[in-house]
């Protein structure tokens, strides 16, 4: 990795830019998770022209302004699905953009995509603590980068988290992470003792707040003594500055007691951070604005071009979104045990129907669950956008003893997405209390047989002990298109999706 004198002699001279008043103030215009929702969501909220009009709208009123994506552009509804990204991409480039980074679901299609997509926005893209050297994207990103406002120079740092147990190695060819933690003092250090900056914005997509000793917004903060404002993604917390709580706060005190504002805006495009910055005095302080439906007239009227762009694509999308292929007799939430419970009894009638009998159970993890299922007609576009992950099943044989292994990992962040077959009981602390499979103890010298997806066998989201089994079977087709097809056959013998909200894995007390 370079230095940071030598990564500022390399770049400083091509990334000043100067933006043309003499007032020290800047208004910043935040987005990050945004996921894919061009269209309004289920809950009618988000959409690229709402928000194209809320932008154009500060423009107009501020001549200082900057636009920021905090990463994760993609994935989540169909148009990914798909368009693979030619949407998301071009519609950020529409937006006007200014600076954005990677988020972790860029890479789901691979890094070569993201050069292809990168390489062609107008936006500074920056990236702090990865080191793409030999990858397609060496030379697309700068590790930071410096606009002029008036007589005050802000540098923007891009920190990523890291890919481990969260992106597949397959898709990262030879990045290499360096901590978060460090390259975020580090650098922020510089660039100001450097006088190259006289405040420093970090721009991440870690998370918010987290587990200690993980790298999160609220944990640099504490820890920082140069970095003047944070602009984060990755959590999808919606951070409120009206509410200064605990657990997600939009002031932190850094090391010298000097506050710096966290700004966040949940995910889904349903809102944008406006952010108040004065460059004078360090002071920042921001707002959430919703993007509702109050902005459909202007954005019909004010973009023609842009919606005539948008056109194909969105009825391509509604013809997958209003097809209908199922029906549900109840709607399930992200939140409560239904819907992944579904999932994973889903999972063990596919596994059984592709490998056999063998299979007794299934685990899953409720964050590849994006999208609710609601009551009454189900459509493929529904199950796409619920489970849009690129994931192949795989069918695993596991020695009893690894496998208690793999539910404490499950218990230790309380519990996951299971089948009917399990049962475990833990405590607060993460201890297993019991574990049982269809009613029996798991026996550390019995072996089992059970169906999940690659991303999970292959050791994501810290399930390293998977791993330890022998892989049986490994599916060529994306798993998600195996649960449209099972929705299809309860369709044709007249059942209707249905689950419990019975918990699995649950706490002792």
């Amino acid at each position: 990795m370079k230095t940071m004198k030598q990564l500022a002699i390399t770049i400083v001279a091509a990334l000043a830019f100067c933006i043309t008043a003499q007032a020290q103030h800047l208004t910043i215009l935040s987005s990050n998770d945004t996921h894919s929702a061009i269209m309004p969501n289920q809950d009618g909220r988000g959409g690229l022209m709402r928000t194209c009009v809320v932008m154009d709208s500060v423009r107009r009123a501020d001549a200082n302004v900057l636009a920021v994506h905090a990463g994760d552009a993609v994935q989540g509804t169909v148009f990914f699905s798909m368009f693979r990204g030619d949407v998301e991409y071009a519609a950020l480039d529409s937006l006007g953009y200014d600076i954005i980074i990677m988020g972790n679901h860029e890479f789901d299609n691979g890094i070569g995509d993201i050069a292809k997509y990168y390489g062609n926005m107008r936006a500074d893209k920056i990236c702090s603590n990865y080191d793409l050297t030999g990858t397609p994207c060496e030379g697309i990103f700068q590790p930071y980068v410096i606009k002029h406002v008036g007589d005050k120079r802000v540098a923007f740092i891009g920190i990523n988290i890291s890919p481990k147990g969260l992106i597949a190695d397959k898709c990262l060819g030879s990045l290499q992470y360096h901590d978060a933690t460090t390259v975020a003092l580090k650098l922020s250090e510089y660039l100001k003792t450097s006088g190259l900056a006289d405040r420093v914005v970090m721009v991440s997509h870690i998370g918010h707040n987290g587990r200690e000793g993980v790298p999160s917004d609220v944990q640099i903060a504490k820890n920082s003594r140069y970095i003047d404002l944070i602009i984060g993604g990755h959590s999808h917390t919606l951070v409120d500055p009206s509410n200064n709580n605990e657990r997600y706060p939009h002031i932190v005190k850094n090391l010298d007691g000097v506050d710096v504002p966290i700004c966040q805006s949940g995910g889904q495009g349903e809102f944008l951070g406006k952010i108040d910055f004065d460059l004078a005095t360090g002071k920042a302080t921001f707002s959430q604005i919703a993007i509702t439906e109050q902005y459909d007239r202007q954005a019909a009227d004010l973009y023609p071009a842009l919606n005539a762009w948008l056109k194909p694509y969105a009825e391509q999308a509604d013809k997958k979104m209003n097809t209908r292929i199922a029906t549900s007799a109840m709607a399930m939430d992200k939140v409560t045990p239904a819907l992944g419970n579904w999932v994973c009894d889903a999972v063990v009638e596919i596994g059984k129907q592709l490998y056999g009998n063998e299979v007794t159970f299934s685990l899953m993890n409720r964050g590849g669950i994006r999208q609710p299922m609601p009551e009454g007609d189900v459509t493929e576009g529904i199950i796409e956008g619920m489970l849009p992950f690129d994931n192949r099943l795989v069918v695993i044989r596991i020695k009893g003893e690894y496998l208690l292994q793999v539910f404490e990992a499950l218990a230790g962040r309380g519990g996951d997405a299971v089948s009917s077959a399990v049962d475990v009981v833990f405590k607060h602390s993460g201890e297993l209390v019991s574990a049982k499979i269809n009613g029996k103890k798991v026996d550390p010298e019995k072996y089992y047989t059970l169906i999940t997806i690659d991303y999970l066998a292959n050791g994501g989201s810290r399930m390293g002990d998977l791993k330890k089994g022998e892989q049986l079977f490994v599916d060529t087709i994306p798993y998600g298109k195996h649960v449209i097809d099972y929705a299809k056959q309860l369709d044709a013998k007249g059942k209707k999706i249905k689950s419990t909200d019975k918990k699995r894995m649950r706490y002792a007390d």
